[in-house]
């Protein structure tokens, strides 16, 4: 089933599914929760949605990582090797989709078959990989490439577990199931009646802003019950308002900015170098009042993030200007050759605190004399894939399934499908090919530091701040802990208050 097929068949779908749980689930007066993002569509194997559709709760992964941050089954009870290239999983017995049909190594297969034909990042780990059910509950797996920890590959975001129905539709196994669907705007859920305590959840309705100040508005005028993704500036405001419960948590996601090592100045890494000097990340910490200064690609709770946070020197960026070429001229800004050094910096709305950095990062690099124009874009893949930026301002989880690989095999391998830099290094790339045959925690750290000393002596990105989140609850919601940043947001432990 291609994705166009599956695309086209959903909405007639969804009118038979509706009508068969208006009556029951719906009943309950609905969860308002509100984010500054939504899936982008209802075909699993489409760009980020398989990460979209497991934050909301639709779907889940054959393993996971749980609130402390280990790698756990989900849908698969194990994961044995059986070759250099081949895997044997072992599937939990009686589960079973939306529709109430049983989770079968045969339907799970089909699925992913569709993702991997489909989605260019499910194949940053093991290349393309092959399916085979053995029986109902156990599924060869045969990779492209050697993989060594084939658990954290299925943890991955592009490979959330799903199977297609006869009508097109992809069902999906988790605590909640899909009941409307406008795009770009709201999602209606309700409780999954196949998933376990399937009574003790209300259904949601899922509401999609166009910016956080929006939403904050909607959540004190008691409009929603969950509000994700608050922006700092407001929690203050928020912490005095008595029908409000404000909570904060640290994220795996890190704030940084991809350097188009292609456009014609930031092609050359002298340039690239004094940018990743001028970044104040202690600055852009205070100004979106939450985080600490990047000591790398990882948050500093992982085992294999950086010791030190990056360097801010204005006077070695401004030499490496002028060795580059790049002198001042009467009035300050940087010139060669009569041109400007004039940049285009990028960044989208569904990350308030990037749209705050935004106008700081210019201002910071106004003091070594760069002129920068900067924009918000809403589709910032189809923006950044075209390579239009210098610098885009980018928040990425970079250890989603607790490993260290799909990160950077996926947005800085030469070649990736997500490499918005744009880097290309062969010396890179055989570091990261270490990880193929590393299985050790430990092996795969050391990994992970030398490839991080790699990006830090070719700048194709500049890891500025390791944030912090806050969450808004009614009264309703006052049990509601965040984790996992926005990959588990609506959790079968909702935490509602009855």
């Amino acid at each position: 089933m291609s994705a166009k097929s599956i695309s086209r068949l959903a909405a007639a779908g969804l009118a038979a599914f509706i009508t068969g749980v208006a009556g029951n689930a719906l009943a309950t007066e609905p969860l308002r929760v509100g984010a500054t993002y939504i899936t982008s569509g209802l075909d699993p194997a489409k760009g980020s949605n398989g990460w979209a559709l497991v934050s909301h709760g639709v779907g889940e992964n054959l393993f996971t990582v749980d609130k402390d941050g280990r790698l756990v089954p989900d849908l698969a009870e194990k994961a044995e090797r059986t070759g250099d290239l081949t895997w044997t999983v072992t599937l939990k017995p009686d589960r079973t989709f939306s529709d109430g049909s049983a989770v079968t190594a045969a339907a799970l297969a089909a699925g992913f078959e569709h993702t991997f034909a489909t989605n260019k990042a499910a194949l940053a780990t093991g290349g393309k990989l092959g399916f085979k059910a053995v029986d109902a509950l156990t599924l060869d797996i045969t990779t492209e490439k050697p993989v060594s920890f084939l658990q954290a590959l299925f943890a991955e975001w592009p490979l959330v577990a799903y199977t297609t129905a006869a009508d097109g539709r992809a069902l999906f196994t988790g605590p909640y199931q899909i009941a409307d669907f406008k795009a770009d705007t709201s999602l209606r859920l309700a409780p999954n009646t196949h998933f376990a305590d399937a009574g003790s959840r209300s259904p949601v309705d899922f509401r999609r802003f166009g910016d956080a100040q929006s939403m904050t508005l909607a959540l004190e005028a008691g409009e929603l019950d969950l509000a994700f993704g608050l922006p700092s500036e407001v929690v203050k405001r928020l912490q005095t308002n008595p029908d409000l419960t404000i909570k904060s948590f640290p994220v795996g996601y890190q704030y940084l900015a991809f350097l188009n090592t292609k456009r014609p100045i930031t092609t050359d890494i002298k340039v690239r170098e004094a940018l990743d000097l001028t970044f104040d990340r202690r600055e852009l910490a205070a100004a979106i009042n939450g985080g600490e200064p990047a000591t790398g690609a990882y948050a500093a709770y992982f085992p294999f993030a950086g010791k030190q946070p990056r360097p801010t020197d204005i006077k070695k960026a401004e030499a490496l200007l002028d060795e580059a070429g790049w002198v001042r001229d009467g009035a300050g800004n940087r010139t060669k050759d009569g041109a400007p050094l004039r940049l285009l910096a990028i960044t989208y709305p569904q990350r308030p605190d990037l749209v705050t950095m935004l106008p700081v990062v210019k201002a910071q690099l106004a003091r070594v004399g760069i002129q920068l124009d900067t924009k918000v874009v809403e589709n910032i893949q189809d923006v950044a894939a075209a390579g239009e930026f210098d610098i885009a301002l980018w928040a990425q989880h970079t250890a989603p399934n607790g490993d260290p690989a799909f990160f950077l095999n996926s947005m800085l391998r030469s070649g990736a499908s997500l490499n918005y830099a744009k880097y290309a290094s062969a010396d890179f790339d055989a570091i990261l090919d270490r990880f193929a045959v590393a299985g050790e925690a430990k092996e795969r750290a050391a990994i992970a530091l030398d490839a991080q000393a790699k990006l830090f002596k070719d700048v194709p990105a500049s890891f500025l701040v390791s944030p912090v989140w806050y969450v808004g609850l009614s009264k309703r919601l006052q049990n509601y802990e965040p984790w996992g940043s926005d990959y588990y947001v609506l959790r079968a432990d909702i935490g509602e208050v009855r």
